[in-house]
């Protein structure tokens, strides 16, 4: 127990901007986390950063203010939460495979830290989805909406594993590449667990069938920055983990717009 709850602790102060305490028995509480040691512990944590957004939609809709009004200030929740994490690997990973003719150029300009036309357009497209998504979702249940925000970050952290996991490090002195390469069962533990915590708060608001598809389409939108790194790269880096997050979890939430809820 004392080493799950420190792989979550580590796994939070990677992931999060919210003030975890450091507990006597942590012997290293700021290091790298070992990625495959904080995959078993990624779903959990992800429900906790997204924690507050949840609240946020809960109260903000309570108030009385518009869905769209809501969708934003959960949204302003979820990046103050995070920091941006994320975001900052889409934008970074859009201007690199965007901008660079060449490997070396696209690596050169994703460890930039100015944001380009192309990283400003994938940041606009991103928020724009998912705030879009949001609001609609909101619309039709505020509990619901709250529970698919928790779902959604749950399972599409674990997603994005996936470049790390099938792909080499295209650099050696990236976070990455220190991170290291989960193994097979941690990825499939994180996996399982972000797709029992997408059940959990899914099922009830668009039924089984609705949650396995917005799984499928979370897992293609990561596989899908997976393959494009592949070409693009050779490899992956810790950009590219962020960017395959943020579109497995706008597919998750986009998903559940096809369908009534149950």
């Amino acid at each position: 127990m004392a080493a799950l709850l420190s792989d979550l602790l580590s796994c939070l102060r990677f992931y999060s901007r919210l003030p975890v305490p450091v507990l006597t028995f942590e012997t290293s509480p700021h290091a790298m986390p070992d990625v495959s040691r904080m995959a078993r512990v990624l779903p959990l944590a992800g429900l906790i950063i997204a924690l507050p957004a949840a609240v946020v939609v809960m109260i903000a809709h309570g108030l009385g203010l518009p869905a769209v009004i809501v969708a934003g200030l959960a949204l302003v929740a979820l990046v103050m939460t995070t920091g941006a994490f994320h975001e900052d690997g889409l934008a970074d990973t859009a201007d690199g495979f965007g901008g660079g003719a060449e490997r070396a150029r696209k690596l050169e300009i994703m460890k930039d830290s100015r944001i380009g036309t192309y990283g400003g357009v994938a940041l606009i497209l991103s928020l724009g989805l998912r705030w879009a998504a949001l609001a609609i979702l909101i619309e039709r249940s505020s509990f619901g909406a709250a529970g698919l925000l928790i779902a959604a970050a749950a399972l599409s952290r674990p997603l994005g594993l996936m470049p790390l996991f099938a792909l080499p490090p295209a650099r050696t002195d990236g976070a990455a590449s220190a991170a290291g390469r989960p193994t097979t069962d941690a990825f499939v533990t994180a996996l399982g667990g972000g797709a029992a915590v997408a059940l959990l708060f899914g099922v009830p608001q668009a039924g089984l069938h609705v949650v396995l598809v917005a799984s499928v389409v979370a897992a293609a939108g990561a596989l899908a920055v997976t393959t494009l790194s592949r070409a693009q790269i050779g490899g992956q880096t810790g950009d590219v983990a962020g960017a395959a997050q943020q579109l497995a979890e706008i597919g998750f939430l986009l998903a559940f717009l096809t369908q009534n809820p149950v």
